[in-house]
Parts: C-alpha cells; structure tokens; sequence
C-alpha cells in the first residue's frame, strides 16, 4: 500500500513539472535580436505581422518574377526561419513564391504561447497573404509541428492544397509514446488535433512521410489518409526518418510533380 502511494506521489509530481515545464520540452526555439539581417542568395523580402499588442509574427517571403503560386510554408518545433530559409528553394525554383513564419517566441517573433493564439496568429498571416495571392493559387505546407497548424488553416480556409511533412495525428499521441505512465490528455496545454481538422478539409491533401520515421512514425499519417482516402494521399519516403527527406530524390520529384498542376 504504502509503495502505490509513493507511485501515486510519483506521478502527481511529474504531471505537475510536465504541465509547468512542457514548453521548454516541445519548442525549441532559436531567438534572433530584432536588428538580425538575414541574408540569402534568392530576393526576399521580410515581414512583420502585427497580430495584436505586444504580438508581432516574423517571417521571409522569397520571390520570383512571375510566381506560379505562394507556398506557405510551416516549419517544425526547433530553429527559426533563418535555418528553416533553405528549404525554400524546393519551391521557388519551380517559380512559387514562398513565405516562412516564425511562432511566437521563434526567432524575432514576440508573444506568448497558447495552442489559441497560435492558430489565430497563422490565420492572421493567411488572411494578409490571400489579398494578394487568390486562394486557388496559395498552398499551404507544414512541416512536423507545421503539420497541425497547416491542417487548421486548411480547413478554415479554401487553399489549392494542403501538404503535410511528418505529421502527427494530434499532440496526445506524440507525446503519450515518451510518457505512457502520465495522464497526457490532462497535462497538454497543446493538442494540435490534426485529425480532426483534416475532417473539414476541402482541397487535396498530400502526405509525405519517411518509413523510418522514429519520432512520428508513419503510422500516424497511416491513420490521417484513412480518413478521407479519395481526398487524401500518401506518399512514403522508403528509409527516411523524421528530418531528412529532402535528402531523398522522390521527395523532390514529388514536389515538382504537384507544383507542375
């Protein structure tokens, strides 16, 4: 008896530290000093959203001269647009433009985080992007964490396609495989739910993911194509884990074929 309330005592400490300190374990931000310069060997152009008081979102947008289209493009939960910059070529050099956010706290974007906020912060973007660029030609891309808020916009919203780089079903599922001994559904303060925004999803949506995939395995994306297998694609990436797969010439040929329509 007195072991179980020790075990009890256990778990109730870590689902307290897991709640206070979950942030530190799923963002890992890099901050930039607001008078960073970015620099590149494509033309772009830096924005600031001014989302509300307080709340400024940064981002890069690469151009071209006569774009085809604008990929939105969400990155993962580490870094900031400065490292994440590079994979905007896989878009531009088929004449997409291409814009990158950080999240609030990622690079020089400001404001607290909140699971709300953050959503409300990409619609904000999206809506500022879709008075310029039309909806049948905007594509929204998210990357691992991306992957959540490209599923809410797209559901939300009327894009020409939704594509989703490693993403997860929805936080819980993630976060319960490194602790299955905590009540994970009650500590999250971020769900993230991918399938259930990839229900209202109206435009074609793309799955890439690698078969050998250790963080988010690709059971996950398994389980999103089931939803709506007519709507919804898979494509595996044969040997890929969860950060290489532009390393891999299928990653590439995917992304030029669906840029080509």
């Amino acid at each position: 008896m007195e072991i179980l309330l020790y075990i009890l005592i256990g778990i109730v400490v870590l689902s307290l530290l897991a709640y206070l300190l979950q942030e530190k374990f799923l963002f890992k931000p890099e901050k930039l000093s607001a008078d960073f310069v970015f620099k590149y060997d494509a033309p772009f152009q830096e924005y600031f959203f001014d989302v509300a008081p307080g709340v400024r979102i940064n981002g890069l947008h690469f151009f071209r001269e006569h774009p085809k289209g604008l990929v939105l493009y969400f990155h993962g939960n580490s870094r900031s647009i400065k490292g994440w910059a590079k994979y905007a070529r896989d878009f531009y050099r088929f004449d997409y433009d291409v814009v990158l956010v950080d999240y609030r706290g990622f690079g020089k974007s400001t404001g607290k985080r909140s699971e709300a906020d953050m959503l409300s912060d990409m619609q904000f973007v999206y809506d500022r992007l879709k008075e310029k660029y039309g909806e049948d030609h905007l594509i929204v891309y998210g990357r691992s964490l991306g992957s959540g808020f490209a599923a809410k916009l797209a559901a939300d919203n009327k894009p020409r396609y939704l594509i989703l780089d490693a993403p997860y079903l929805n936080f819980i599922k993630v976060i319960e495989r490194f602790l299955p001994i905590l009540p994970v559904r009650w500590v999250l303060r971020f769900h993230l739910r991918t399938e259930k925004w990839l229900r209202a999803v109206r435009c074609h949506t793309y799955l890439i993911h690698g078969t050998k995939d250790r963080l988010i395995p690709l059971e996950h994306s398994e389980a999103l194509q089931r939803i709506n297998p007519d709507r919804i694609t898979l494509i595996r990436i044969e040997g890929g884990g969860h950060n290489n797969l532009p390393r891999f010439d299928k990653y590439h040929n995917f992304i030029r074929d669906i840029l080509k329509y």
